[in-house]
């Protein structure tokens, strides 16, 4: 018999600190759970902002020493970077405690409300965002799962990536497909918005998204440009009422950016998100399509987009110094970087972005897809810059650099530079700064990129 969430009220997380992982630990510690948990940040004051934060919200945070696993604890929470070796894994192991995958743990919770996941190899957490306060607008008192602080919860001092809301109502989450783990969901509605090549190949894709499709009840794809979830579609009844459903029917046209605003018409309704590029555009008619579905007015979404202050580290403004804005960005692979310039682009003459790769193997697998879509992106004033790939660790070879990815930029005739250390990466760009110009910083995984970003921001 499958375990039931309503199985276990003591919970221990290994690697709480984690996007993912806190923001399951504060939706279980607010249904009523007791959570705790550990993380290795903590043993040297790192985290120490979400540290506070979790315990804010009745979470007990341990150094990852075991201590926090007792006789009372009855399950066990890893991430995928947690590996059997670790001493705390070895400690549940031994007192024969479950030990379940983050993943399994919010498919658990999946089953217990109405659940929205939404899915796609890019947009998840804005998409997620936009349809919250959209639901919000409406009254409907959603919860959410986020792999990312919505920025009107983290003005509550929150992280921002969790939210109860009403337990009997729709619970949003994001559903991963990097790690396979989409396929462990069945929700009542699922969201597909575009699958690229990330982490897999397009036929190991195709295969999760399929089998996301099939265990969904009713499930959306609204962007039929993209050419594999035109695949997907295809065969299936545009009718909500079928079962699954799959409904395109929502379209966007009279694009418009001003400043980092912009402007469109969905079937009718003018539309105004203040969130940049064309992408966000793409990502507001997904939201739109499940809302106006499940009963929301298209004037309750337009609102509730009008409403909607973004997602912490996607296209955040730092500020602007000297007529030189900064923006911090989450942009981590081919398509998400490219779309990141192209945003930046009607806001300054000119763009200069920087971009920190994460994993050795990652960077391998899409070197090519890489220089090609930054390339396309860079108008001929633009420039892209970066330093050397994040290395969490672990036994990957370290058989690239970034520099080959910038050698290849170069070879496409556009401004490319390699700057190893990011420490010097403000020194060396200062002789290319002007003033109507925007500094874009993109990179994910590695926890010191916020700091490194606010810092290049104050010396500048």
């Amino acid at each position: 018999m499958k375990p039931s969430i309503e199985d276990f009220q003591h919970i221990f997380f290994i690697g709480i600190a984690g996007s993912g992982m806190s923001a399951i630990a504060q939706y279980l510690a607010g249904v009523g759970k007791q959570v705790s948990g550990s993380d290795r940040y903590f043993e040297h004051g790192q985290a120490a902002d979400i540290r506070k934060k979790l315990e804010a919200e009745g979470i007990c945070c341990f150094n990852q020493d075991g201590n926090g696993i007792s006789e009372n604890t009855q399950l066990i929470v890893v991430s995928t970077a947690i590996e059997p070796t670790v001493p705390e894994v070895q400690k549940a192991m031994q007192m024969k405690i479950p030990i379940l995958r983050r993943s399994e743990v919010l498919a658990l919770i999946a089953k217990s409300r109405p659940t929205i996941a939404v899915g796609g190899t890019s947009g998840k957490s804005t998409t997620s965002g936009m349809l919250f306060s959209i639901l919000q607008q409406a009254k409907l008192d959603p919860g959410i799962i986020s792999g990312a602080g919505l920025v009107n919860l983290i003005k509550d001092n929150k992280i921002g990536n969790a939210h109860v809301g009403d337990k009997k109502g729709w619970l949003i989450i994001e559903a991963d497909e990097s790690d396979g783990s989409i396929v462990l969901y069945e929700p009542e509605v699922g969201l597909l918005l575009n699958i690229d090549k990330d982490h897999q190949e397009i036929e190991t894709l195709m295969d999760v998204f399929t089998t996301f499709k099939h265990h969904t009840k009713k499930l959306f794809v609204t962007n039929q440009n993209n050419e594999y979830c035109s695949v997907l579609s295809k065969g299936e009844e545009h009718d909500f009422s079928t079962n699954p459903a799959i409904v395109a029917g929502y379209v966007a046209h009279h694009f418009n950016q001003t400043g980092w605003t912009i402007h469109f018409i969905i079937n009718g309704q003018p539309i105004t998100v203040h969130a940049p590029g064309h992408h966000n555009m793409e990502n507001a008619v997904a939201a739109v399509a499940v809302a106006n579905q499940l009963g929301v007015s298209m004037y309750d979404c337009a609102i509730g987009l009008e409403q909607y202050e973004g997602i912490y580290r996607r296209h955040q403004l730092l500020g602007i110094k000297n007529g030189i804005t900064v923006i911090d960005d989450y942009g981590h692979n081919p398509v998400k970087c490219a779309a990141s310039i192209k945003a930046c682009q009607p806001v300054g003459k000119r763009v200069i972005a920087w971009f920190q790769p994460h994993g050795y193997g990652p960077t391998k697998f899409l070197r090519d897809d890489f220089i090609r879509e930054i390339s396309e992106a860079l108008r001929d004033e633009d420039e892209i810059w970066m330093s050397e790939i994040f290395y969490a660790g672990g036994t990957a070879e370290k058989t690239i650099s970034a520099n080959d990815l910038i050698q290849g930029i170069l070879k496409n005739g556009k401004k490319a530079f390699f700057i190893p250390n990011r420490d010097n990466l403000l020194s060396a760009m200062r002789p290319h700064l002007n003033s109507d110009c925007v500094i874009l910083l993109m990179g994910a995984r590695d926890p010191g990129l916020e700091t490194f970003a606010k810092n290049f921001y104050q010396q500048l």
